[in-house]
């Protein structure tokens, strides 16, 4: 067997063999079937030909893991293909842990301690099983407590275990709520909170607006910068000190009403549209699901008072459905009906305005009633 084949089944070219850009490629081939066996064969294959630990981790696995949702937003791949890949990437990193080349790349003294924790409703736990196990390799003594963990039991463990930080994952904007809680909740406690995942915005803006002590774009960024060291927090504060524009309960107003508007939206597209009408129980259902994951980040976006933040998800859904064939003009009448359902609460109807711009500036055709409403699923 060549070094540069090192597992069977496992092939990369010589020149090759250390660069995590091709064993990234033989990965995704296996985790994209959901051959776990195979998959592993590939991580081991890249630690024994030399690859980074620390590089497989984040240029192999992580863009991997990338790809799957890319593959998933593009209609290449189901839901159910995208969770099967994903538990074969989560696998694959418990496995990597306990392989010889990680173990000895581990540090044998330690840092201090550090906990990684989901927020609260957040379910994405990959990034922090990544985060988690980088920060091992860097020497830190790592408490990771997965998906959706509740604040007071989170602030309980940082009472018992007493870490230098916290680090807090979040994926989707509407967790931002929650992650504000949990940012001010372990301060009052007296642990820094590093804030880091797709829902604190481009450039960490909304940690910064939430307060938190640092933030970190990837893995590598939150392990340099914990290695810094963070400043004890600031004196204790009510989230809304962050953020005055609370006070007029728009956010509060929404959230509380949600299933009403779901209702609303619901009621009104049947009313406008024959199809609509004609859909069974089930397209119903998935229809009014879609609807609340849309009021679900309109009230995020009122959280953070940023227009940007719906306009964004807007035209992610856009792009979501028009790889369905799903025309993304059926989410004009939504805003439509939530405008006139939300027209006493001015921020809520600027950002409704905000997201129909947004659609109507995408190349296509104008926004017409639809002949499908989201995803339409069957």
């Amino acid at each position: 067997m060549r070094a540069a084949e090192p597992v069977t089944g496992v092939s990369v070219s010589a020149a090759g063999a250390t660069d995590p850009t091709e064993w990234a490629e033989q990965l995704w081939e296996a985790v994209e079937t959901g051959r776990e066996a195979a998959a592993a064969a590939v991580v081991f294959g890249a630690l024994t030909a030399g690859v980074d630990p620390e590089a497989v981790l984040l240029d192999v696995i992580a863009t991997v893991q990338a790809r799957i949702g890319h593959a998933w937003a593009a209609d290449r791949m189901t839901v159910a293909q995208e969770h099967a890949a994903t538990a074969v990437n989560d696998r694959v990193v418990a496995a990597l842990a306990h392989h010889p080349a990680v173990l000895d790349a581990t540090p044998r003294t330690t840092r201090g301690r550090v906990t990684v924790s989901c927020v609260d409703g957040e379910w994405h736990a990959f990034p922090a099983r990544l985060l988690s196990q980088v920060l091992t390799l860097r020497g830190w003594e790592v408490d990771h407590l997965g998906a959706q963990v509740p604040t007071p039991h989170l602030i309980t463990w940082l009472h018992r275990t007493g870490p230098a930080a916290v680090a807090l994952s979040a994926s989707l904007a509407p967790r931002l709520p929650a992650a504000h809680a949990a940012i001010t909740a372990a301060q009052a406690a007296g642990f820094p909170v590093l804030a880091g995942g797709a829902a604190f915005g481009p450039g960490g803006r909304y940690a910064r607006l939430l307060d938190a002590d640092a933030w970190a774009g990837d893995a590598r960024g939150a392990a340099d910068r914990l290695a810094e060291g963070l400043s004890a927090p600031a004196p204790v504060h009510q989230p809304v000190d962050d953020l005055p524009h609370l006070a007029d309960q728009e956010y509060t107003l929404v959230r509380q009403s949600a299933q009403r508007l779901v209702r609303a939206v619901v009621s009104g597209l049947t009313e406008r549209s024959p199809v609509v009408r004609a859909y069974t129980e089930l397209q119903v259902q998935h229809t009014a699901e879609d609807v609340a994951h849309l009021v679900d980040f309109l009230a995020a976006a009122l959280y953070v008072d940023d227009p940007d933040l719906f306009g964004g998800f807007l035209a992610w859904t856009a792009d979501v459905l028009d790889a369905r064939a799903v025309p993304a003009a059926s989410l004009v009448p939504t805003l439509d009906i939530l405008r006139r359902e939300l027209r006493d609460l001015p921020r809520a109807v600027a950002q409704l305005d905000h997201g129909r711009d947004v659609l109507e500036r995408r190349p296509g055709p104008p926004p017409t009633v639809p002949h499908q409403h989201f995803r339409a699923r069957t």
